[in-house]
């Protein structure tokens, strides 16, 4: 029995088999550009950042269909021009993949902002590790304009200290003071150099003072979010507080918590 070939095929068949990968082509791509819109609308100062959430939400809808679609009608067009010797194979295949590659960052992007599954953070920006005294912004504060939230802890419209200081250790119960049994210069250098590795702006780094600011900025929506870290001292031993806060939106689907995190890992293994 001799392969099927192009030749040997209806060419009924044809017409739709590079209409199948031009499809998945532009409708993969066209998910992309639209989740990429998402971020670039914001970068571009053409709308702000509940446009670009909202945006960001379409994508994710539509992205849970059209990715799917996109895979396995990819695949399906891939293989048939493939089996049928289609002279056109290698362009096809080109379309049907760079279109699920398309489709497939369109759809991740937006999904990787979603909580994991039976995750459910408060409504909450402002973070800290002592809920009691707050670490305080100074030098940070002329940075953040008068469009930021408020600095102030419990200052949100929809949450008071007290309720922010429960919701954060309801959370976030490992957030809490470190101590440590080392000298003051010794925790401040590794501090700063965690800092540094996480490659956070440093607004102001003041041993004297024992406080160090900073401004993280995200890589998709480029929000700014800004920290302060304090070294106390207790029983002779060094007490290290944190705190990060963002300048817009009501919650933050815990990435100021993470940001902690990070920074008292790297803090720790030093």
């Amino acid at each position: 029995m001799s392969p099927i070939t192009q030749s040997s095929l209806p060419n009924k068949l044809d017409v739709p088999l590079r209409l199948s990968a031009l499809l998945v082509l532009f409708a993969g791509v066209g998910l992309g550009l639209f989740t990429l819109s998402s971020a670039a609308g914001i970068w571009l100062g053409a709308w702000d950042y509940r446009t670009g959430l909202g945006i960001l939400r379409m994508a994710n809808t539509a992205g849970a269909y059209l990715f799917w679609c996109c895979l396995a009608l990819g695949i399906g067009s891939s293989l048939f021009a493939m089996l049928m010797a289609h002279d056109d194979r290698r362009r096809l295949i080109a379309y049907a993949g760079v279109g699920i590659v398309a489709a497939a960052l369109g759809y991740g992007v937006p999904e990787s902002f979603r909580p994991p599954e039976g995750v459910n953070y408060p409504m909450i920006h402002d973070i800290t590790t002592d809920t009691d005294y707050p670490p305080q912004f100074v030098d940070i504060v002329p940075l953040r304009g008068t469009t930021s939230n408020s600095i102030i802890y419990g200052g949100a419209d929809n949450v008071t200290a007290e309720e922010l200081a429960a919701l954060t250790k309801e959370a976030y119960p490992d957030l809490v003071p470190r101590v440590y049994d080392e000298r003051h210069a010794d925790v401040y250098r590794r501090a700063l150099n965690a800092v540094e590795t996480l490659g956070w702006e440093i607004v102001s780094a003041d041993f004297d003072s024992r406080r160090i600011e900073a401004t993280d900025t995200t890589l998709w929506f480029r929000f700014k979010d800004d920290i302060v870290i304090t070294f106390g001292t207790q029983s002779n031993k060094v007490v290290v507080n944190a705190r990060s806060t963002s300048r817009v939106g009501v919650g933050d689907v815990g990435a100021n918590a993470a940001r902690l995190r990070r920074f008292f890992a790297l803090l720790d293994a030093q």
